[in-house]
């Protein structure tokens, strides 16, 4: 706050007097008016600002009005009663899911650790391949051929995960559990290819790998990369194409090889993007996609397959313990920020590159 005249006006030698200085002046002048500024960036820009509004709609109604939900994993379920109006049951749900030798516990604590463990393989085997592809298509000197290449990665991204999931399933055939029309059929593709290199058994084949709990994970892994990679590498894509030309001109002159490029100027160039990107991925280790996986597993993998969001489908939506599926899911998304945090805090003090 001012207090004294030299705070805001500068003292004249020549006349002995106080003036206001001019670059005080335009700061005060863009203070006072700054809200009228902003209302008229709006109504000059109001188009860009409409495109805003399905996003915050989305945001509003998917994200924030389903917080009003987590009361009933401290609630006693009543479907005649608004969430608010419930019993309060304390932290019950959280110590039947903690506590004890219930089967409940051991199948939450089982999901929770195969959650993990779908997520981490996808980050160490998912997180890199779209790195590596965008390094290939940068490499492409052929407009045409790269434009191709890239739409043929693209393309599994747009498909429903009801059409990869029958996909999967044509190709690997479930076995006597499996969808109607796939019973009593076949080996699928393949699956006769991994016989037929000696890989897995017929017995095997034939019982069907996604019957097989010691299958679901590489399946889920290698069709979530075939899915999901190409897309994700237009960032990094975006990303290496603003490198300046004078640095592979430089490296060039060093006597630096396509691979020495590629680690000394390439990598460096987009290290800040893999940083945030690792990061919002780290976020997301425990958000594991339950379509994908409800559409695949069956009781038969349920050891190595049930996640921690399919926990909460099976005993929340099939069941009626709303209070024990709200509770997980809230205990899940509790790790996940904490997570978050934690890699922020790591990359900002390694790297000084950080989410925020």
């Amino acid at each position: 706050m001012k207090k004294i005249a030299s705070d805001y006006l500068v003292y004249d030698e020549a006349t002995g007097k106080y003036r206001e200085d001019p670059e005080q002046k335009v700061r005060d002048d863009v203070e006072k008016h700054y809200w009228l500024n902003v209302a008229r960036t709006v109504i000059k820009d109001w188009r860009l600002y409409l495109m805003l509004v399905p996003m915050l709609l989305v945001f509003l109604f998917w994200r924030y009005f389903p917080m009003y939900e987590l009361l009933g994993a401290f609630k006693v379920p009543d479907d005649t009663l608004a969430v608010a109006d419930r019993l309060y049951s304390g932290f019950s749900y959280f110590k039947m899911l903690f506590a004890g030798d219930s089967t409940m516990s051991v199948e939450f604590w089982r999901a929770f650790r195969n959650t993990f463990l779908l997520s981490f393989y996808g980050l160490c085997f998912g997180f890199p391949m779209p790195i590596i592809i965008a390094l290939f298509f940068n490499e492409i000197k052929s407009n045409i051929a790269r434009s191709i290449y890239q739409v043929a990665t693209y393309l599994p991204k747009f498909m429903s995960t009801v059409v990869m999931t029958s996909l999967i399933t044509m190709l690997v055939r479930r076995g006597s559990e499996g969808i109607g029309q796939f019973e009593g059929i076949e080996m699928g593709i393949i699956s006769q290819l991994l016989c037929s290199l000696g890989l897995i058994t017929e017995e095997v084949g034939q019982a069907g790998l996604l019957n097989n709990p010691d299958f679901f994970r590489a399946i889920y892994q290698i069709s979530g990369i075939w899915e999901t990679a190409g897309y994700d590498s237009i960032v990094f894509f975006a990303a290496i194409i603003a490198i300046s030309p004078t640095s592979y001109e430089a490296a060039q002159i060093d006597g630096a090889g396509k691979m020495a490029q590629m680690r000394y100027v390439v990598l460096p160039s987009i290290l800040s993007t893999i940083v945030i990107m690792l990061i919002t991925r780290i976020g997301s280790l425990l958000n594991v996609g339950y379509e994908k996986v409800l559409l695949l597993y069956n009781s038969h993998t349920y050891v190595t397959a049930d996640v921690v969001s399919t926990f909460a489908q099976r005993y929340g939506i099939a069941g009626t313990m709303i209070g024990v599926a709200s509770a997980a899911e809230m205990l899940n998304n509790i790790v996940g920020m904490l997570l978050v945090i934690g890699a922020n805090t790591i990359a900002r003090k390694a790297s000084d590159v950080s989410l925020y």
